[in-house]
This record gives C-alpha cells, sequence and structure tokens, in this order.
C-alpha cells in the first residue's frame, strides 16, 4: 500500500499581542461605529408612549459613536508605534510593496484569489504583499474617518482632541460637505469587512496555515522545506 509522504510543518510565532488586540478591539469598534454612524445619518423612529426626554435613545447612539471613536483612534495609534518596535511582521514595510518580490506576490495573490488558481509559490507568512497594500489604504481610510469625525464633533465639545481638528471643516468645503464625506465611507468599512473574512476563511482553506486561529493565538504553521 502507497501511503502519502508526511510533511513536516514548523510553529511560528506571527501576531504578537499588541497586533492581535489591536485587531481585535478595531474589529468591536468598527462594528459599534458602523450601526451607530448609520444611525446617525438616517435617524429611526422608534414608536412610545413615553415623550422624547423620557428615552433620550438617540443621544445614548451618539454617545456610543463617540465612546468607539475615541477608543478607535488611541488604539490606532499603539498600532502605528508598534509598525515601528514590532516584530518583522509587524513592520511597516510589510504594507508598502517597494521590491520586485512584492509586486511578483502580489500578480500570485491575485491569481489566487481571482482565478482560484492554485498557489504556485511561497506566500508570505506575514500579510502577503497584497493584503499589506490593501491594509494601508485602509489605515488611511482609517485616519480620514478619524480626522473627520473629530472634525464633527469639534462644533458640539470643547475638549483638546476635537479642537485639534477644527481645520478640517473649512478645508473640505463646511460642515455639510464633511458630514456627507464621513458617512459616505462607512460604507468602506461594510465591504471590507465582507472581503476580508471570505479572504481570511479562503486562505486558511487553501494555504492550510492556521491563518484563522493565528489572530488568536498568535501562531502559524509553515512547511520546513520553506526555511531551507
Amino acid at each position: 500500500m502507497n501511503h502519502a509522504p508526511s510533511i513536516s510543518y514548523r510553529r511560528v510565532y506571527v501576531w504578537e499581542l499588541p497586533v492581535r488586540f489591536y485587531h481585535w478591539v478595531s474589529a468591536l469598534c468598527v462594528v459599534v461605529l458602523g450601526v451607530t454612524g448609520y444611525l446617525i445619518g438616517n435617524p429611526q423612529s422608534i414608536w412610545s408612549s413615553n415623550e422624547a426626554y423620557q428615552q433620550y435613545w438617540f443621544g445614548t447612539v451618539r454617545a456610543t459613536h463617540f465612546i468607539a471613536a475615541y477608543v478607535f483612534f488611541f488604539n490606532f495609534l499603539v498600532r502605528i508605534y508598534w509598525g515601528f518596535v514590532g516584530n518583522k511582521y509587524a513592520r511597516w514595510y510589510n504594507f508598502i510593496p517597494l521590491t520586485r518580490h512584492q509586486f511578483k506576490e502580489m500578480i500570485e495573490v491575485l491569481r489566487v484569489d481571482v482565478l482560484q488558481t492554485k498557489p504556485s509559490g511561497l506566500v508570505s507568512l506575514g500579510h502577503n504583499a497584497l493584503a499589506g497594500l490593501i491594509y494601508y489604504l485602509s489605515f488611511l481610510v482609517f485616519l480620514f474617518q478619524a480626522f473627520t469625525g473629530f472634525a464633527l464633533y469639534s462644533s458640539m465639545s470643547g475638549s483638546w482632541l476635537p479642537q485639534l481638528f477644527t481645520w478640517v471643516i473649512p478645508l473640505m468645503g463646511g460642515d455639510f460637505a464633511v458630514r456627507q464625506w464621513h458617512h459616505a465611507f462607512l460604507w468602506f468599512f461594510v465591504v471590507f469587512t465582507i472581503v476580508h473574512l471570505y479572504l481570511v476563511f479562503y486562505h486558511d482553506y487553501i494555504e492550510g496555515r492556521g491563518t484563522t486561529s493565528s489572530m488568536v493565538g498568535g501562531w502559524k504553521f509553515e512547511k520546513e522545506d520553506a526555511f531551507r
């Protein structure tokens, strides 16, 4: 009887605790910000026998949105810092394709993700080049949302942080324009989340390296041949 050859794998610690903490806190904040942001942009009528001042549900929605925004912003600042001091998988050079190898990997990942072909070469153990670029662009959207969000909040808050962004309102043509752009980019997060979840599970299936569980425990698996 012929037996399939055994394949040896090495366990590699990829995602450090600060990276995993950032990921899950951001995920929670994005859900909260998305739901409350949608309600703020499209207020729903809630029928109740009580007077408006007795339920104050919309005020609670806005307060929840503001709290989540603060948590998201400072969590993101920690991630920016960790991009300079973390391990090689967390560093910023993983997010901006500058080498020929990174561009070749981007083409390979597009073939796998779009054309559904089998991987023909080794894909990075951390973020692949295409994912890194997309995450980098998403970081820019995060900053845009933080800037426009705090700019809108500055008109109703005297706190020092929102007041740092008052210049955004005149730069973008007024409060209405800022509000429209801020609400429009809500849908970026919706699309990003859907695509992100699909690709995480898809790459977990085709690569078999523990992509999904790695963001819980930090560990991935790589074939021993890759280290030779």
